[in-house]
């Protein structure tokens, strides 16, 4: 089950390039992943994180997480901004 937390947050960001350019600006507090999203796509999200050591989290699948991002689309990737 995909961690309440992104359902509470104040400032989400949902996709690959808002989040990259999230994490290019430092705004990132962690991202979430979903686990059947294509590994060439995401692959760049998760090398920014390791080199910033940001946490990611894994979220079963896209639907899951566009779900809980509040949105009628699965979503690939998502990170909550710092506060």
């Amino acid at each position: 089950m995909l961690d309440a937390s992104i359902k509470k947050a104040q400032n989400v960001v949902v996709g690959i390039k808002q989040t990259i350019r999230s994490l290019e600006k430092g705004e990132v507090s962690w991202v979430y992943l979903a686990q059947d999203a294509d590994a060439k796509m995401i692959r760049p999200i998760r090398e920014m994180c390791a080199a910033r050591q940001i946490e990611i989290k894994e979220v079963p699948t896209m639907s899951e997480l566009g779900k809980a991002c509040g949105i009628k689309v699965g979503a690939a990737v998502a990170a909550v901004l710092i506060s």
